[in-house]
């Protein structure tokens, strides 16, 4: 059960994060559930702000990506109700705010993508996009949105 795997990594699920403006946090539609992107909070709910390449390190980004796939995994479980529903993580979508001579977004997408796999094992292996961009809502370092097939 992924809820005694989450027990086992000592991931605690916060709350699903409320939709910020005029969309839902998650679509279910023909077996599969779109989630729209996920910001990352810390631990304490503040959020992780920064920009890769200026004030924020390779590492701190990868922990930022990894609270973004822990919010993700809240909204698969508040739509869901249970992630044991989760067949597959289909795709991620990576957004890293980044200067314009960062180029390893895709290390810092690597936070959420090995999330996704220690949680799911090989179901969690994924399609993935990392992108840089010059700015993300809030000031935030990451936002990831998701594709995950499910049991209907």
């Amino acid at each position: 059960m992924i809820a005694e795997r989450l027990g086992q990594l000592g991931i605690v699920l916060p709350h699903a994060a409320a939709p910020a403006a005029n969309y839902v946090p998650g679509v279910v539609h023909a077996g599969l559930l779109h989630i729209s992107g996920q910001i990352p909070f810390d631990e304490n709910g503040d959020l992780i702000r920064g920009r890769l390449g200026e004030d924020m390190t390779m590492k701190e980004g990868a922990a930022a990506a990894r609270r973004c796939g822990i919010g993700l995994l809240a909204q698969m479980n508040a739509v869901l109700g249970d992630l044991d529903k989760v067949r597959r993580v289909v795709k991620l979508g990576v957004f890293v705010a980044s200067t314009p001579n960062f180029t390893d977004q895709p290390k810092v997408a690597n936070g959420a993508s090995d999330l996704m796999v220690e949680v799911f094992g090989e179901r969690g292996r994924h399609a993935r996009s990392a992108v840089g961009v010059a700015a993300l809502p809030l000031g935030v370092a990451v936002e990831i949105d998701a594709i995950i097939a499910v049991d209907a």
